[in-house]
């Protein structure tokens, strides 16, 4: 029977300009990137200079640590530059794309034909691994090692998150593939976690070799690592895997078409775009070609590449995160308010209820990046618990990052947690402390010490 999880903690953000549900052709695609910062603990060595030729599902680079993990193109054509930060460090590698994409074939297979070795040499070799996340650290899955559970959600609770439903309309067959091939890689549980009011007529609750569990509440019910909390929670020595529910989709079309495609749908959204909608793209994507004549006539914005809570300032020129499904535009918050908090107003948003907005509690905001506020000591207000539905205390688990104390860490819940999960404390802290950079740190730390 289906698990039906009712959480309570949690804030849901109401912006101006959720994607409408309608999805459009990009237009052309001239070039995407693969950049080895979307990968935590990821050492790159380059296999390609600039002028190679390839095609979608070469490699491109490889994990120096684990030369099997390789990263491949998802488009053809040639390198054009490769991007090099401070003391080298490889930020992107750029591909300019063939009009017409030319695919490497790796061969059709049926998944019931194949062994579990099988299908991690295919994963692996397509360049497909990568979509393969495992907790604790939310880095990419050791393919040598065998989860105690899988876990996709098929939800986003985040502000302007898309709706998979749409997204993944018509792709039942991929998607199944994708669920019977994470079945053979487990031998165990593969959890298919819905929102509670899913309709019966949804494409995932047609889905088999997966248990379906439900969740009902505000963000961050979405969050895998939320879910895994709740259902299966991780101790020391265990690990999950989680993959994005459009990663399902291309893991399952690499046995059903044989090549590395590496499609989706995206959705272009916030108060700064002129016509939210959704866009077929492709992983890496060119901000430029996702945005171009899309956007009002702001002087200042900032394109977020994921959501506001967790995504990534990218420039104008960038590309697309590897894991993100959506490009968020709001105003860039360059301005100083005069007064401040202390100005009344019923379009501000606030957690608490300092405004008088929070009489209306179905109304939509225009926020920009203004912190509101700056950088002072942790304040125990008790903010963070309201907004976290884990049974971690999360103020002193930042603290032991921040003193670097493993031990602490370890008792505090540090496997359990990824930097997400903690997104919403971030953006109700008084303080203004960067608390999923702290995390992140803290993650950093215990895989150096402990590996």
């Amino acid at each position: 029977m289906s698990k039906v999880i009712k959480l309570k903690k949690g804030l849901d953000i109401q912006l101006n300009g959720e994607a409408e549900k309608v999805v459009q052709p990009a237009g052309k695609i001239t070039s995407c990137a693969l950049k080895p910062t979307d990968f935590r603990a990821l050492t790159p060595k380059l296999t390609v200079k600039v002028g190679d030729v390839v095609k979608a599902g070469d490699v491109v680079f490889i994990d120096k640590a684990h030369p099997e993990i390789k990263f491949t193109t998802p488009v053809s054509g040639s390198i054009e530059v490769i991007n090099r930060g401070e003391r080298r460090k490889l930020l992107e590698v750029v591909v300019k794309a063939d009009a017409e994409t030319h695919y490497k074939d790796f061969g059709k297979a049926e998944i019931s034909q194949l062994n579990r070795n099988e299908i991690i040499n295919r994963l692996l070799d397509s360049g497909v691994w990568p979509l393969i996340k495992q907790r604790p650290y939310d880095i990419i899955a050791n393919p040598m090692a065998t989860p105690k559970a899988v876990f996709v959600s098929a939800f986003d609770s985040a502000p302007l998150a898309p709706d998979y439903d749409v997204v993944l309309n018509g792709q039942e067959k991929d998607l199944q593939t994708g669920f019977d091939c994470l079945k053979k890689l487990c031998n165990k549980n593969v959890n298919l976690n819905l929102r509670a009011d899913t309709p019966y007529t949804s494409v995932f609750t047609k889905m088999h070799n997966v248990d379906i569990n439900y969740f009902n509440g505000p963000h961050p019910c979405g969050n895998t690592g939320i879910q895994i909390h709740h259902l299966n929670p991780l101790n020391k020595g265990e690990q999950v895997w989680v993959v994005n529910i459009q990663d399902v989709a291309i893991i399952g079309r690499l046995f059903n078409s044989g090549r590395f495609d590496a499609r989706k749908i995206i959705a272009l959204c916030g108060s700064e775009v002129s016509k939210p909608q959704y866009y077929h793209s492709i992983l890496g994507a060119s901000i430029a070609g996702l945005t171009e004549g899309k956007l009002k006539n702001a002087v200042t914005q900032r394109i977020i590449s994921g959501n506001v809570l967790t995504g990534t300032k990218v420039e104008p020129n960038g590309y697309l995160g590897y894991y993100d499904n959506q490009l968020t535009v709001i105003p860039e918050g360059n301005h100083y308010e005069f007064l401040g908090w202390a100005a009344p107003g019923f379009n501000k948003f606030s957690a608490s209820r300092l405004f008088p907005s929070f009489l209306c509690p179905g109304k939509h905001y225009n926020l920009d990046t203004n912190y509101n506020g700056e950088r002072r000591a942790f304040v125990v207000t008790g903010q963070y618990e309201k907004v976290f539905p884990m049974d971690i205390y999360p103020v002193y688990l930042l603290k032991a990052c921040l003193a670097q104390d493993i031990d602490r860490m370890e008792q505090l819940g540090i496997y359990e947690v990824a930097p997400e999960d903690m997104a919403l404390c971030e953006f109700v802290c008084t303080s203004k402390t960067p608390v999923q950079l702290i995390l992140s740190e803290g993650i950093e730390l215990m895989m150096k010490e402990t590996n």
